[in-house]
């Protein structure tokens, strides 16, 4: 009996079934044609800040500091009135847990001291940009609009310091009609210095300031700090001084504004007395967040 041709149907049927198998062969997932650079190059968020909640401002000055701040305190008699300026005042806002700030304002017999006190906690909303390089972006905006000026240069302050001043001819004496001499240059000068106005906060002429306490860059305080000192004379009123430090640490940014204005006309307030207070308070602050 001649057999049914069964094979050729069937080695047809297993070549479809072996050319499958062999275009998934390999072991390839369903990954394996994806761009390489893809695998293994997962986004990392950028690190969050250090602090994730702020301090009670109106809470973060001690008496003791505000005694020295604000000496109009210890005047006040009345102790319901004392406590009120301890106290201070919160700075209205509208969201607590990124900024929080704090002033007070005291009047005494010699002047009307104001300090304030802001905390303002910075989040990225970047995953590619940490909250500590969103803060220091923050803070050098801020040292950017201060303006501080540059500071000296030690090879032209050398230099300044090493060189000799031209001595200033001195006139010989003319007689006048009436035979007597007249006053010569150099006495002359020396009148005119003794009537020169000084400035009772530095103890340097007027419209000097030395260079210790002109505006500038501070070191040791947080990871980055700046003081300004600003007079500001409005006519023949007192002059008033704005003695401001702004630091930042980790993803804080801290401003203390410290203010004084005499009661006296023609009374400048300390610079240096003001700037050792405030960079004090500072220095309470960064170790009280630090702790």
């Amino acid at each position: 009996m001649q057999r049914k041709a069964y094979v050729p149907g069937f080695a047809a049927l297993l070549a479809v079934l072996l050319a499958g198998c062999t275009s998934g062969s390999g072991g390839e997932s369903p990954t394996d044609n994806a761009n390489p650079g893809d695998a293994g190059t997962a986004t990392v968020a950028a690190q969050p800040g250090k602090y994730r909640s702020l301090p009670e401002p109106c809470g973060a000055v001690d008496h003791d500091t505000l005694d020295s701040l604000l000496p109009g305190i210890k005047q006040l008699t009345d102790p319901d009135q004392r406590d009120r300026a301890y106290q201070g005042e919160a700075t209205l806002t509208y969201n607590t847990d990124r900024k929080v700030g704090c002033h007070w304002k005291v009047e005494s017999t010699d002047a009307t001291d104001r300090l304030s006190v802001d905390f303002e906690r910075v989040v990225s909303y970047d995953n590619a940009v940490s909250d500590d390089d969103q803060a220091q972006k923050l803070f050098q905006d801020m040292e950017t609009a201060a303006d501080l000026p540059e500071p000296s240069s030690p090879t032209s302050t050398a230099s300044a310091a090493g060189s000799t001043p031209t001595p200033t001819p001195t006139a010989t004496p003319t007689a006048t009609a009436s035979g007597e001499a007249s006053p010569s240059a150099s006495e002359g000068s020396a009148g005119s210095s003794t009537g020169s106005s000084t400035d009772s906060s530095t103890g340097s002429s007027s419209g000097t300031t030395p260079a210790d306490l002109q505006p500038r860059v501070l070191t040791g305080l947080g990871d980055e700090a700046y003081l300004d000192d600003e007079p500001n004379t409005s006519g023949s009123t007192a002059e008033q001084r704005t003695v401001t430090v702004v630091f930042r640490t980790s993803n804080v940014v801290v401003t203390i504004e410290y203010e004084e204005q005499p009661t006296a006309t023609g009374t400048v307030p300390d610079s240096k007395e003001m700037q050792d207070r405030a960079r004090e308070l500072a220095s309470q602050l960064a170790d009280a967040l630090n702790g």
